[in-house]
């Protein structure tokens, strides 16, 4: 395996300092990402959020309001999450609530919760604490005892989410109940028909049920982490009898760490690809030495610790995350190995984008993003060798470098545990994305060899269907708001619930396009939204997936959304152009449509259009489609 120069705290600090000297505040923040990576720990937190405070203004960061509400000591975890948070591009501010008045303060219309006005909530409430009969008192209890007891407690936390859900549209992270350890019936308890163990699962069930049932609830599995941690180590009793603190101090990184697994998603900062090393990362070896035989790859040791991580890709793929190589090898002997080796999971058609050459890494996976159409921001690069990972972080600092240990056997367990491959809901799309990228190959060949543009739209065979947002849809929405970046008008995100309240506003319309070709279905790719009052329809959002843009398929749309506009009685059909870092793609959209520019405000141009307007049509080699009942 290819050794490198192992980071010294010490020396990144060094960096550190330099980089901010010499106002180069991309490398600073890499840095201090590399440093929280190495060293996890108050001291490094302090350094970092203290650092971060004078990246303000220099970097992007994502503003998130977080309220934390408890029923425990949460204190000395909250330095650790803002680092956590700043070094994944998350500028945190936290409300604490006060020691257990979780209940008053969301109930409570007037209580500092909601005049904070957060976007997420985290309800950390300890079993003991919420159902204190059944926890230490169980044994006292007969059945109808502890089903009242359960019923009492899913009670509770259905008023709770259904008045805070009626007053305010933040996320809300639920924490499951720890399960005792150590049962009140012992052995016996495992197979009792009303057990204690049995009544804290069929409590969490319920908060599942619950989360399930209402939009931006989730259900943090916190008794799993508990679980995985060990109760021994997680647990410290001394510190819960005279600070309210139940987890030990080295414990409290992991707690902080699940709560990350959620912010990330939340607040966008995710990858949408995964790019990927091949000797000694996806198989063991190096296949220009050892060739095909010799390259360890099965069910045994060394091999199985590559086809854990391959198993991981293919969660990942399956979870709607892209696939890409890049690695310094020869590519006939790299892609036999992929084809062809027995041990292999993964398959040539499992990859969107193949670079497998002699050229810098930092190069190809620029040359990635541009033929997947993504942000470089938007990858992550898994690589065994420190110094391509360092050298990465230089050259790209936008990009997230997976950090590994040197043993591949813990490879599959950091990629399981990065927090930017989380997603909070996984649509039919999502699923479909792998075998979509690898229809987008067979586009680019048909492009490259169609006589002109117009022959090559033509020879697509594309259709658009245009529907009013459903309740099966309303996830997928929301995601698109979320994500899409390059052809984003406005790049306004919105929840679930938020959509389903501009959907069902006066005047208010909610726009869903999917698009087919001869290729395939690319599914739900676009996003319109609209607000007409009188006579004036602004566009409120008009997205569309970097899949289908440049095919005239934004034309289309345009096209529709005014002729409804017109329907239903506006004269004007007007909309914002916001810029920012990455929907240059869209800055010219208005103009190449025949939208006038009237005024400015802020940096952003408003764009409008006298209705009816007939110069205004859907492109002839597009197949559009209204779905049936798209008038409110």
């Amino acid at each position: 395996m290819a050794e490198g120069p192992i980071p010294d705290s010490n020396a990144l600090r060094q960096q550190v300092d330099e980089a901010f000297a010499c106002a180069d505040y991309a490398r600073a923040h890499a840095l201090l990402t590399q440093l929280w990576q190495l060293r996890p720990d108050a001291s490094t937190a302090a350094y970092l959020v203290g650092r971060f405070e004078k990246l303000r203004g220099h970097i992007a960061l994502a503003p998130c309001r977080l309220a934390i509400l408890r029923s425990f000591t949460v204190e000395p975890a909250i330095g650790l999450l803002r680092a956590m948070a700043f070094a994944a591009g998350i500028d945190l501010e936290v409300h604490l609530g006060d020691f257990n008045t979780y209940f008053q303060e969301m109930l409570d219309a007037a209580s500092t919760l909601y005049a904070f006005r957060p976007d997420v909530v985290i309800l950390a409430v300890q079993a003991c604490d919420i159902v204190p009969d059944l926890w230490t008192g169980f044994a006292d209890l007969d059945a109808a005892g502890v089903q009242a007891a359960k019923d009492r407690t899913a009670a509770t936390y259905r008023q709770i989410i259904e008045t805070f859900r009626s007053r305010c549209p933040a996320h809300i992270i639920l924490h499951s109940l720890q399960i005792p350890s150590a049962p009140a019936l012992g052995v016996l308890d495992a197979t009792a028909e009303h057990g204690q163990s049995a009544a804290f699962r069929q409590i969490n069930d319920e908060l599942a049920h619950l989360a399930r049932a209402h939009k931006n609830v989730y259900l943090f599995d916190y008794d799993r982490l508990i679980a995985r941690r060990g109760e021994a180590a997680w647990s410290d009793p001394r510190k819960w009898l005279t600070a309210r603190l139940p987890i030990a101090a080295g414990e409290l990184v992991h707690l902080a760490r699940a709560w990350m697994r959620f912010l990330h998603p939340i607040t966008g900062k995710v990858c949408k690809a995964l790019v990927v090393d091949l000797d000694n990362t996806l198989w063991g070896g190096v296949i220009g030495e050892d060739g095909l035989e010799g390259i360890k790859l099965d069910e045994a040791y060394p091999g199985a610790a590559f086809q854990a991580v391959q198993r991981t890709m293919l969660d990942l793929y399956r979870r709607g995350i892209i696939l890409a190589i890049c690695s310094k090898n020869n590519p006939a002997e790299a892609l036999e190995a992929i084809a062809q080796h027995r041990g292999m999971l993964l398959r040539p058609e499992h990859f969107a984008a193949v670079r497998i050459n002699w050229n810098d890494k930092a190069t190809n996976l620029r040359e990635i993003a541009g033929e997947l159409n993504i942000g470089i921001d938007s990858l992550a690069f898994m690589d065994d060798n420190p110094v391509e990972r360092t050298w990465v972080r230089e050259q790209l600092p936008e990009v997230t470098v997976l950090e590994l240990p040197a043993d591949p056997m813990g490879f599959a367990p950091a990629l399981r545990d990065s927090p930017v491959f989380e997603r909070l809901a996984i649509s039919e799309e999502d699923r479909e994305r792998g075998r979509m990228y690898a229809e987008q190959r067979q586009r680019a060949e048909l492009q490259a060899t169609a006589g002109s543009l117009e022959d090559f739209y033509r020879s697509l065979q594309m259709s658009v269907e245009i529907a009013l947002v459903t309740p099966a849809t309303l996830a997928r929405t929301a995601q698109l708001t979320q994500k899409t970046n390059q052809f984003n008008l406005t790049t306004k995100r919105y929840t679930e619930q938020q959509i389903a309240e501009l959907s069902a506003a006066p005047g208010g319309r909610v726009y869903n396009v999917r698009v087919a070709d001869r290729f395939g279905d690319n599914g739900l790719v676009g996003v319109v939204i609209t607000r007409q009052v009188n006579e004036d329809c602004e566009v409120d959002t008009f997205l569309l997936s970097c899949r289908v843009i440049g095919r005239t398929v934004e034309t289309a749309i345009l096209a529709i959304v005014a002729q409804e506009a017109a329907k239903a009685g506006a004269k004007t059909l007007g909309g914002w152009f916001v810029p920012s870092k990455k929907n240059a793609p869209a800055k010219d959209f208005y103009r190449q449509h025949a939208l006038t520019s009237t005024r400015e405000k802020d940096g952003a141009t408003w764009w409008q259009l006298p209705l009816p307007a007939a110069a205004l049509v859907c492109p002839a080699w597009i197949d559009l489609r209204m779905s049936p009942g798209e008038t409110k």
